[in-house]
């Protein structure tokens, strides 16, 4: 490939990632529950939506931070984003293995349900997850972010239950995103609730009484 010229190689590069784990409480373990945070966050508050989540503390919370770190301009905390459109596939592969070796390092039982579930730019990571990782998903809960295009055109994939929310004043998951997404995952057959939350682009208190039900209902199920 080149651009002007210039010779463009892509070199894999071994790098370090920060992930936050809150174990469930003694003797009430259900399963994991998995987040990834938006664009210019950090794992941190991936990790309070989780922990605001009614009934969370019977889940092991694993909050994984993305691996591009930059800095805040104004207040100069770390915040972090998962991937541009430069060097796209790579970035893919890249985030899927290292999800999957975030995800092997926390104890589990493997017979309880996994759950990933993104906010915003991490939704497509929580679908890539769900649907290419190593991990076997139990439910996808998708809150201000659409279906990644790849996932729907691979007829091959099956997707896991999945929750699709959208604030209804939400500018950057449109409408058009929204139904564009549960038409497509209702055509693939998938298990799906959808709620359009009294909100901006936001995971409010409503949207994780929302998830706290589709836990409820995906917890149910042991993995065999």
């Amino acid at each position: 490939m080149t651009d002007r010229g210039l010779d463009i190689i892509s070199v894999p590069a071994m790098t370090h990632g920060r992930v936050l784990i809150r174990p469930a409480r003694a003797g009430a373990a259900r399963g994991v529950l998995a987040g990834f945070h938006g664009y210019g966050e950090g794992a941190a508050a991936q990790m309070d939506r989780l922990l605001a989540i009614p009934g969370s503390a019977s889940w092991t919370l694993v909050s994984v931070q993305a691996l591009n770190r930059f800095y805040d301009r104004r207040s100069q905390e770390v915040i972090a984003c998962w991937m541009t459109q430069q060097d796209r596939e790579d970035a893919i592969s890249d985030n899927i293995a290292y999800v999957a070796a975030a995800m092997d390092s926390v104890p589990h039982d493997d017979a309880r349900p996994v759950i990933f579930a993104g906010f915003s730019q991490g939704v497509a990571m929580a679908y890539r997850a769900a649907c290419r990782g190593p991990h076997r998903a139990a439910g996808v809960i998708a809150v201000g972010g659409d279906v990644p295009p790849e996932l729907l055109a691979d007829s091959s994939l099956v997707f896991p239950p999945v929750l699709v929310v959208r604030g209804s004043r939400d500018e950057w998951y449109s409408a058009a995103k929204f139904e564009h997404d549960i038409a497509a995952l209702t055509a693939r057959g998938v298990a799906l609730q959808s709620l359009v939350a009294d909100a901006g682009h936001e995971w409010n208190e409503p949207v994780g009484q929302e998830a706290a039900r589709f836990l409820d209902t995906c917890g149910s199920v042991r993995r065999t």
